[in-house]
């Protein structure tokens, strides 16, 4: 099975509002395990960059300039994201943007059924807990030491681990580290030989056997 994990940044909060993506980041999975397959894309927005979204993302109008607007790269993206599901924190918000570009782009958009959002996923696993990105890591043990400013490909990342731990990734692998003891439990015993005692027991070595057994309770030392 392939999965997505998808992330952007952006100039803003709405492309109702002229807002653009400015970065995509993307990470391939088949069956939950990443490939090492990746699409990131710096994209020229082809208007001004806010103050805060550079404080966000640390891009600015001028880093951004040189590379391609959206709709010369939304051919290459569509051929990396093909029809598999979307894995995306806050999916609505990545979606609308996405399906705003592709709109522009004179593409079909993506339909909601494609994305899997793993905010909603947090909530009903947390529910009342703090449920974004770096709350998750941070509930997860997950490093954020790289992320100094919001990266579409290093958030992309992050959200892959998230992810496995929203679908019970410890677990799983204490099921697995489990059943292995369980296969080691049942497995064949080595049957170990001991010389027979050839010597007779004291009545002294008897007496002080006796004692002991009759401090145990339950045990078939005691049957008769």
């Amino acid at each position: 099975m392939r999965e997505i994990i998808l992330d952007t940044e952006t100039t803003g909060l709405s492309p109702a509002q002229g807002h653009r993506i400015v970065e995509i980041g993307c990470i391939e999975l088949v069956h939950k395990k990443p490939t090492g397959n990746t699409f990131h894309q710096y994209i020229n927005p082809q208007r001004d960059v806010p103050a805060r979204s550079t404080e966000i993302t640390g891009l600015t109008e001028e880093f951004l300039r040189p590379f391609p607007a959206f709709a010369q790269i939304v051919d290459t993206f569509l051929e990396f994201i093909a029809d598999d599901m979307l894995v995306i924190h806050n999916a609505p918000f990545d979606m609308s943007f996405l399906n705003a570009e592709l709109g522009w782009a004179k593409k079909t958009i993506l339909p909601k059924t494609r994305a899997t959002d793993t905010l909603i996923m947090a909530r009903k696993k947390f529910p009342g807990s703090p449920a974004s990105l770096d709350a998750l890591c941070k509930r997860f043990e997950i490093d954020l030491s790289k992320r100094n400013k919001h990266g579409a490909l290093l958030d992309a990342e992050l959200l892959y681990y998230v992810y496995v731990e929203l679908l019970g990734g410890r677990q799983r692998t204490l099921a697995f580290e489990l059943e292995s003891i369980t296969e080691m439990q049942h497995a064949d015993k080595s049957v170990v030989s001991f010389p027979s005692r050839s010597f007779s027991v004291s009545s002294e070595e008897e007496a002080l056997h006796n004692e002991f057994i009759a401090t145990l309770t339950g045990t078939r030392w005691q049957e008769k």
